[in-house]
C-alpha cells in the first residue's frame, strides 16, 4: 500500500478532560475483553457485541469519566462537541443521533433559500436517505458524476451557470461531498479537485458540506490531515460509531454562528435524545488512538496479503484511490463455506459478490488482536477445510 503520509490525532488529551480518568490501556482501541481474538473484516471499528459494549460501558461509568447529559445537552455530549470541534478545526459542533440527520440539517441550513444542492450521484445522501432533503426540506439535489467518487470543477461550474441562466434564475445554494465514498468501495475524492471546487464555491457564495462519516481514515491515504480536509468546507459531519465504537451518534461541526441554535432544529426533527450518554460514553476511549491504530491495522493487512498470496488460491487486490478496503478472492472453495469455517476460528468475513466471488475486506483495529501470520494460518486452514 502506497502511503503518502500519516497524521496522528493531536491534542485529544487536552481537549477531553475525561481522559484523565482513563488508564493508558483504556485509551486504546485494543481488545474489549481479555482474550478476545475476533477479527472482523466487515466493521469500520471493533464491531462490539452487546455484551462487550455493556461491559465497557460499565467500566467507563465506574471510572467516573462520564457526565450525564439532559436532552443531548451538557455532560459528556458537550465535552465531545468541544473536542471534535477542536480536532476538526471548527469553532463549534453539535451532537446528532445519526449521520442521516447530520447531513440533512447541514445542507438544509447551508442552502437557505437557494434550493439547489450539488451532490455525488454515488453519495449516501443521494442514495440512502430516502429523499429526505426533498421531502423534509424542499431541496433539489442534483447528482453529478455517476459511477465515480469525484466530480470535477467543470461540472460544478456548468450547473452554477445553467442555474443562473434559466428563464427563472436560480442559484446553487450548497455543495455536499462525501469523502471517502462508501458506494465506491470507500474511494477518496481527489484532494486537489476538492481545493479547486472549494475555492470556486467561495467565490460564488456557495456553501460546502463534507459528509466525512469515515473522515479519520483519510490522512493515512491522502497525506492530508483531518483539519486540512475539513478546512475546505463550511460544515463537516463525522460518525461516532463507525470508527469510535459508540452505540450510535454523529458530530456536525462548523462556525459558531452556524451551530448556534441548531439544537432547536435537532429537537424539531426528533433528534434530541433524553439521554445520549450511553450512546457515546466509549468515544473518548477509542478516538485518541484511532489514526495510529488504523495505520497499524493496515501494516498487519499488508503482511497478511503477502502471506496469503504465497498460496496460489488467494488473490488480493488493492483499490485505486482506496482507503479502508481491499478485495480478496479464494479459488477452490465457496465463499459461504469459507466464511463458515473462518467464523469458527474467530474471523468474520464479508459477504462475497454473487457474481465474482470477490470479498470486500474492511481494514480496522480488530486486525491488531492477532499476528498476521496467525491470521493467515486460520484463513488457509479455512480454505483447506
Amino acid at each position: 500500500m502506497d502511503r503518502r503520509g500519516f497524521f496522528a490525532l493531536g491534542g485529544w488529551a487536552a481537549a477531553m478532560p475525561m481522559l484523565a480518568h482513563l488508564g493508558p490501556a483504556q485509551a486504546r482501541a485494543d481488545a474489549p475483553r481479555a482474550g478476545s481474538r475476533r477479527v472482523d473484516f466487515t466493521s469500520d471499528g471493533l464491531g462490539l457485541d452487546p455484551g462487550e459494549y455493556a461491559s465497557l460501558l460499565h467500566d467507563t461509568v465506574a471510572s467516573g469519566a462520564v457526565g450525564a447529559d439532559y436532552y443531548s445537552n451538557g455532560g459528556i455530549v458537550a465535552e465531545l462537541e468541544r473536542s471534535f470541534a477542536q480536532m476538526l478545526g471548527k469553532q463549534a459542533a453539535i451532537f446528532l443521533p445519526t449521520g442521516t440527520l447530520a447531513n440533512q440539517i447541514a445542507i438544509r441550513k447551508l442552502a437557505g433559500n437557494d434550493r439547489r444542492v450539488l451532490v455525488q450521484a454515488e453519495s449516501h445522501l443521494y442514495n440512502d436517505s430516502g429523499d429526505c432533503a426533498e421531502v423534509l426540506s424542499g431541496l433539489n439535489l442534483i447528482p453529478l458524476a455517476p459511477g465515480r467518487a469525484s466530480f470535477e470543477l467543470s461540472q460544478v461550474r456548468d450547473w452554477v451557470e445553467r442555474s443562473a441562466g434559466g428563464r427563472v434564475a436560480m442559484k446553487v445554494g450548497a455543495i455536499s461531498i462525501e469523502n471517502p465514498v462508501r458506494r465506491m468501495d470507500h474511494r477518496m475524492f481527489e484532494f486537489a479537485e476538492l481545493e479547486r471546487i472549494s475555492a470556486y464555491a467561495r467565490e460564488q457564495g456557495i456553501r460546502l458540506h463534507l459528509d466525512g462519516a469515515r473522515l479519520f481514515n483519510l490522512p493515512l491515504h491522502s497525506g492530508k490531515s483531518v483539519r486540512e480536509h475539513a478546512a475546505l468546507f463550511d460544515t463537516v459531519y463525522v460518525s461516532l460509531w463507525k470508527h469510535f465504537n459508540a452505540a450510535s451518534g454523529a458530530i456536525l461541526a462548523g462556525d459558531a454562528a452556524f451551530i448556534d441554535g441548531l439544537y432547536h432544529t435537532r429537537r424539531m426533527f426528533g433528534g434530541s435524545l433524553p439521554q445520549a450518554w450511553p450512546e457515546v460514553a466509549l468515544v473518548p476511549r477509542y478516538a485518541p488512538g484511532f489514526e495510529a491504530d488504523y495505520a497499524n491495522a493496515w501494516r498487519v493487512a499488508e503482511q497478511l496479503i503477502a502471506l496469503l498470496q504465497a498460496d496460489p488460491r488467494f488473490t488480493a487486490q488493492r483499490i485505486a484511490d482506496g482507503t479502508c478496503r481491499f478485495v480478496l478472492k479464494v479459488a477452490g472453495v465457496q465463499p459461504t463455506v469459507l466464511a463458515e469455517r473462518a467464523a469458527k476460528r474467530g474471523v468474520i468475513l464479508p459477504r462475497a459478490h454473487p457474481g465474482s466471488g470477490d470479498m470486500p475486506m474492511q481494514v480496522n483495529p480488530t486486525l491488531l488482536r492477532v499476528p498476521a501470520a496467525q491470521l493467515a494460518r486460520w484463513l488457509i486452514e479455512a480454505a483447506n477445510g
